[in-house]
């Protein structure tokens, strides 16, 4: 309706927009010796907004992604984002057409699907998992696809290609099958980190204002425990990335679900006790916090729970154990 107030997606992509024509986003490559800086970045746009936080990490993520597999560079008022879920249901193929790679069928959680200029998407070929930069102006974001609350503002929608052309982007398999695909998966974590440090803060902000009470002061402190060990273990993972960006020892997945499986347990235990400490006060009246703590729910459901847990089990069977 004209005068009307713009959608939470239209806020998001404005920010991002900004972000990126700001040089906010222009950050360190990870493996480049200032991963921590890369990350602490995107901790810090969590801390603001989660579904900036998500476009944002996924446009610096393109970037990285681009130079490690030798792509094409982009221009410096594209926006990116990088569509490779693979969840049941519809999802893209990529067949050669006259020369060419075009792109068919429908892909599943699309997030920026009506800002980003630019995408790197995920395919079937016949030749194996392939990955292909796609400009955006020409596809099909379905609007009524992403009806949820948390995350609104991530623009995250399923979009139709229809014999969509597409660059392919390294070799079949190539997007999984690097270093920087371990890499980018730890630094998601940065972004659960930085929203549930913004939870916790609104917890402190009461502690420090009012008479809160022994039980809820116990949750303060073990959120103050559960944050500085997600902190000190993020930080510890990207001097690791930094000290073998190539993953020459092999380390990367079982490091990336370490460092994940901490973050999400954290980021739970961080909602969980904020909500017990304070109730439904802020819940109901501090929109900033109801946002963040709808949008953090959705967001940690990139960790696959249990079947995380049981891969990190798996790969300790194999690797051994860091204690």
């Amino acid at each position: 309706m004209p005068g009307s107030s713009p959608a939470a997606w239209q806020r998001t992509a404005g920010a991002f927009t900004a972000a990126v024509e700001s040089g906010r986003l222009d950050l360190p490559l990870p493996g480049s010796g200032a991963t921590w800086e890369r990350w602490a970045a995107f901790a810090d746009l969590a801390g603001e907004d989660l579904s900036l936080a998500r476009l944002g990490e996924g446009h610096a993520d393109a970037i990285a992604i681009l130079a490690e597999l030798g792509g094409p560079r982009p221009r410096p008022d594209s926006r990116w984002g990088v569509w490779a879920a693979n969840p049941p249901g519809p999802n893209l193929t990529a067949s050669r057409h006259r020369g060419m790679w075009v792109l068919q069928g429908t892909k599943q959680y699309c997030s920026g699907a009506r800002v980003c200029t630019n995408a790197l998407v995920t395919a079937a070929a016949d030749d194996g998992p392939r990955l292909f930069a796609v400009a955006v102006g020409n596809l099909q974001p379905l609007e009524d696809s992403w009806p949820a609350t948390g995350m609104a503002g991530s623009d995250t929608l399923n979009v139709g290609f229809s014999t969509i052309p597409g660059v392919p982007i390294g070799p079949p398999g190539g997007y999984v099958n690097r270093p920087g695909f371990s890499h980018g998966g730890a630094g998601v974590a940065a972004c659960w980190y930085g929203g549930a440090r913004a939870v916790g803060r609104t917890l402190l902000s009461a502690a420090a204002k009012r008479d809160i009470g022994a039980h809820a002061l116990a949750h303060l402190g073990a959120v103050d425990l559960a944050l500085g060990t997600a902190r000190d273990a993020l930080r510890k993972a990207a001097h690791e990335i930094d000290a073998d960006p190539g993953d020459r020892h092999g380390g990367g997945a079982l490091r990336a679900l370490r460092v994940r499986t901490l973050t999400e347990a954290v980021a739970t235990d961080v909602l969980a006790r904020t909500g017990r400490a304070l109730g439904a006060g802020p819940l109901s009246h501090d929109e900033a916090h109801s946002r963040a703590v709808a949008d953090l729910t959705v967001y940690l459901r990139q960790h696959h729970a249990e079947r995380d847990l049981a891969l990190l089990g798996e790969r300790v069977t194999e690797q051994g154990a860091a204690w």
